[in-house]
């Protein structure tokens, strides 16, 4: 099993004995506030950090033993906790959290035989204690995040959000899309096609050895992923407080090819059937998918359980194939949100790292309040040289000023960061106007360059 210490380290030696952001800790002394690192390897000051952690996203309180599980699972993080010192109970739980580590998010142009990632500041558990509201402590906590990666030589942070409101202000931007399934299974009659291989049960053992490493390979396929680390595999499966009495609920299925390699896991439980014991739901906790055979296989097994009236999937990508599958469209309900969040702290080096559609010219014009990304970029990208099979890369360079005769956007860091993965069309960011064209056109220019071969998608929140 990978060692995350060991992983996060290999990527990025020393960060996590990288100083505490001194621009934070000064202007959250003003409020009365102690910003900190946490000593993780302390076992009480990590039980009071994911205390406060918990209570910041309404969780359940933990027991000791799960306390000493999680500081295995993500306590080589770089951990920060919020202090209020003049607190007279409980003084040593942090009023506010966050953690961040260096982790690969795959971008555009990689494929399983070709990877490709950029190494960017992965950033969780960002919470302020409700009687510590408004004193700018999320402001420090953010904005000390993106100084430090910046330091640290990180050309992208990345989130996940609770809540969508918060880190437009901070530069980050929607850059994945997601998507809620609610299926009615007595109208969604499967028209796909017959998928070779065969779908079998395993047990929920097997099925953790057997994800981690189904998903290093699929992820390398899919913009917008990122390498999970182990602990979360093991939240999933219940294998940890406050998830573990839901292992018992758990069902697996297996697609193995005609080799009887692995090529889909699908994890579901199964609710309902009161008072009619015919009207079950299927609630698919995750579904990975390594080959279309594997999709086809496993969808149509779900889709056709008996006593089964609906089935639910969360956190599927927005180019699902099963929307083809069915022979009703209007059977599943789908949902549309916005998952993977990222900001670009260094536009060259995360720019000139990912693949292109087309080779071209475009100019982005880009205003940063935090001054990162701010600037004037001409991206150029040319026909490789040196084999047909390279993969169309860019040039990125800061000029003075946008020249004339090449495609000019004008945008903020936001946008910018949204367009990164091949998510969103600069086209629809022109119509919405959130991004100027200095030409008209120069939109469709942009996006016969980013297009991505497929819509970016994160499989995990973290």
């Amino acid at each position: 099993m990978i060692d995350p210490a060991a992983a996060a380290e290999a990527l990025a030696p020393g960060f996590t004995t990288a100083v505490p952001d001194a621009t934070s800790v000064a202007r959250l002394a003003d409020a009365g506030l102690r910003y900190a690192l946490v000593d993780t390897s302390d076992p009480a000051a990590w039980a009071d950090w994911l205390r406060a952690d918990d209570r910041g996203f309404l969780q359940p309180t933990r027991d000791e033993k799960d306390f000493e599980i999680s500081r295995a699972g993500i306590g080589y993080r770089r951990t920060i906790g919020v202090y209020d010192d003049s607190l007279t109970v409980d003084a040593a739980v942090p009023v506010a959290t966050v953690d961040s580590w260096p982790a690969e998010l795959t971008i555009p142009g990689s494929t399983i035989e070709t990877p490709r990632t950029l190494t960017s500041w992965a950033i969780s558990s960002v919470t302020v204690a409700p009687t510590h509201r408004r004193r700018g402590v999320a402001r420090n906590l953010l904005e000390g995040e993106l100084r430090t990666a910046h330091a640290l030589g990180f050309p992208m942070a990345m989130l996940t959000v609770s809540e969508s409101t918060i880190y437009g202000r901070f530069g980050f931007s929607p850059a994945a899309l997601a998507t809620d399934w609610t299926i009615d299974t007595r109208r969604a009659r499967w028209i796909g096609p017959e998928a070779s291989g065969r779908v079998e049960f395993i047990g929920i053992d097997l099925y953790r050895q057997e994800l981690a490493e189904l998903h290093d390979r699929v992820r390398l396929a899919s913009p917008g992923e990122i390498d999970v680390w182990p602990h979360r595999w093991d939240q999933l499966v219940g294998a940890t407080e406050p998830d573990a009495s839901r292992t018992k609920q758990l069902r697996v299925v297996r697609h193995t090819d005609t080799f009887g390699a692995t090529r889909g896991l699908a994890l579901y439980r199964v609710t309902g059937g009161e008072p009619d014991f015919s009207q079950h739901v299927v609630e698919v906790e995750r579904f990975d998918a390594e080959t279309p055979d594997a999709a086809s296989a496993l969808w149509r097994y779900l889709l056709e359980l008996d006593l089964v009236t609906e089935v639910k999937a969360h956190l599927r990508p927005i180019d699902e194939t099963l929307r083809w599958q069915i022979a009703d469209f209007r059977s599943a309900e789908v949902k549309t949100w916005e998952h993977q969040y990222l900001r670009v702290l260094d536009v060259a080096a995360a720019f000139s790292a990912r693949s292109y559609a087309a080779p071209g010219s475009i100019v982005f014009s880009v205003s940063d309040g935090l001054g990162y990304a701010a600037g004037t970029w001409l991206l150029s990208v040319v026909e490789p040289v040196e084999t047909e099979t390279e993969s169309l890369r860019a040039t990125v360079t800061k000029l003075d000023a946008a020249p004339t005769g090449i495609p000019t956007l004008t945008l903020t860091a936001n946008e910018l960061a949204s367009l990164y993965l091949g998510g969103v069309a600069a086209t629809t960011l022109v119509d919405a106007g959130c991004i100027a064209e200095r030409t008209p056109g120069d939109a469709a220019i942009a996006d016969g360059i980013l297009r991505a071969a497929r819509a970016p998608w994160l499989s995990v929140w973290y």
